[in-house]
């Protein structure tokens, strides 16, 4: 079997920054194994799949990989397949696009430049979960820091540690500043004993931005259990933030940079659409350049 694959940077204007993406837009006939498989062997932090609508008009499946799990929902897989389709000719400028994640039914609107598609943002809606973190006391010593370097201010309002979800778990770790978010080193054996079978094992630290940048946060984004040392841009850990600033009362838009200790600076934007009963909806945004595209062949002994 031999599949097709395109390869992107997203959230980022640029080649070789942001997040790499590998999107197959056509998964037809490979099952769960095979696509986990694939994904470990390109070892990319996501890689994403593309299933056929059922009907015309029906939202498209699309199902996400890291090289040691599926996830329900990733935003720059989301980002990055939307405006895939999108250069292979698979929409066009004003189409409608729904994909079906594991979530749920997750929107996404193109922006197009000289009609090619550049910029994508993604619409999640869901109930936030907001739990205490687990080991409290302990998750300075997790990350190398001090217990004094965690929490920060912001526009009068304190942020704590606190565990969230809005489709995937983290713990989000607020730090005073930007050099303590940059001196943060995950201790993996402390995360074993700490976090790796909690509910929200994934680690999400966050610092108010110099005044000197243009963007609201740096952030940095640790998930050992998904196989991934260091993230250069998270989606679905950005949501979890806006829904952490919105019971504290804050109100978006924001910007984040990520990826900057890594080499590979990421740009997201991140805003809240509506609020309704215990719903809440936002709406995750960024760019993307396309690097490459290639074939995998997918060897006898992994077909069905």
């Amino acid at each position: 079997m031999e599949k097709n694959f395109v390869l992107a940077d997203v959230f980022t204007e640029r080649p070789f920054g942001g997040n790499p993406l590998a999107v197959f837009l056509d998964a037809e006939g490979l099952d769960s194994a095979q696509m986990q498989t694939i994904a470990a062997e390109l070892n990319l932090s996501e890689t994403a799949f593309l299933g056929r609508p059922e009907s015309e008009g029906a939202a498209w499946p699309l199902r996400i990989f890291t090289p040691k799990m599926e996830l329900p929902f990733a935003g720059h897989p989301t980002i990055g397949t939307a405006l895939g389709m999108a250069w292979a000719g698979l929409l066009k400028e004003g189409d409608d696009l729904v994909f079906q994640e594991g979530v749920g039914p997750v929107s996404v609107t193109l922006s197009w430049q000289d009609r090619r598609a550049v910029q994508a943002r993604l619409t999640i809606t869901a109930e936030p979960d907001l739990r205490e973190p687990q080991a409290l006391e302990r998750l300075g010593n997790l990350i190398g820091l001090e217990a004094g370097d965690l929490g920060t201010c912001i526009d009068g309002r304190q942020l704590s540690p606190k565990a969230v979800s809005m489709g995937v778990p983290f713990t989000i770790l607020p730090v005073k500043d930007l050099t303590t978010l940059s001196q943060a080193e995950v201790n993996l054996g402390t995360w074993r004993d700490l976090l790796a079978e909690s509910w929200a094992p994934h680690l999400y630290l966050i610092a108010p931005a110099s005044a000197e940048e243009s963007a609201d946060f740096r952030v940095r984004m640790f998930a050992p259990a998904m196989g991934i040392a260091e993230d250069p841009a998270t989606g679905a850990a950005a949501a979890a933030l806006a829904a952490l600033l919105t019971d504290a009362g804050l109100d978006g838009p924001w910007h984040l940079d990520q990826g900057v200790e890594m080499g590979r600076p990421s740009r997201l934007s991140l805003s809240v659409k509506e609020r309704d009963g215990r719903n809440l909806s936002l709406e995750v945004g960024g760019a993307a350049v396309k690097t490459g595209s290639g074939q995998l062949l997918i060897p006898a002994q992994h077909q069905c």
